[in-house]
């Protein structure tokens, strides 16, 4: 797999074999809040009506306030999952925030179901872990998931993560480091 990072019009976009992952501007947060079409315009890609998914729907306007409160935080936020060759949102991936001087982030994703189980997961987030390596000072990548959650446990174990145990709320835990990715 070939990991580019492409300017575009201002976005962060980060490709691989069959993705783009495109950092969501304000703009296009806006946009896919309150103006689709717009927002499908600015990212050269159509948005299903099913997405995003109702955990996102409800994080979009804190991200809006975050990027509003700070730009440089985009990169550290949502990043939009593209299927290149068709030009379609096919979910979402991304980090927790970084706080400054933080050495560790903290990585989820969501894959519409129409294209789960075909390796577009992984490919996103081996993508995203390896933009957040080449970042200065994030040495470690982290990530939850409920143990029921099979098909997230085998992302996270292809990537290489160990499990580091599990969370006062039950989910497992696991970690990445730069010297071992």
């Amino acid at each position: 797999m070939t990991t580019t990072e492409e300017p575009r019009h201002s976005q962060l976009a980060v490709s691989s074999d069959r993705l783009e992952l495109v950092a969501c501007t304000l703009a296009v947060a806006h946009g896919i809040l309150h103006d689709r079409d717009r927002a499908e315009t600015l990212l050269r890609a159509r948005i299903p009506e099913d997405w995003p998914l109702p955990a996102l729907r409800g994080y979009l306007p804190y991200y809006v306030q975050m990027l509003t409160g700070d730009p440089a935080t985009l990169g550290w936020g949502i990043w939009l999952v593209v299927h290149a060759a068709d030009r379609v949102v096919i979910g979402d991936i991304g980090f927790k925030g970084r706080s400054e001087g933080a050495e560790t982030v903290d990585i989820g994703y969501s894959i519409l179901p129409a294209y789960r189980n075909q390796g577009y997961a992984y490919e996103a987030a081996r993508a995203l872990v390896d933009w957040a390596f080449r970042q200065p000072g994030i040495t470690r990548v982290i990530a939850t998931c409920l143990p029921t959650n099979t098909p997230s446990v085998r992302v996270l174990e292809k990537l290489g993560m160990q499990r580091t145990g599990t969370t006062a709320s039950g989910m497992l835990a696991w970690t990445l480091s730069r010297d071992s990715s």
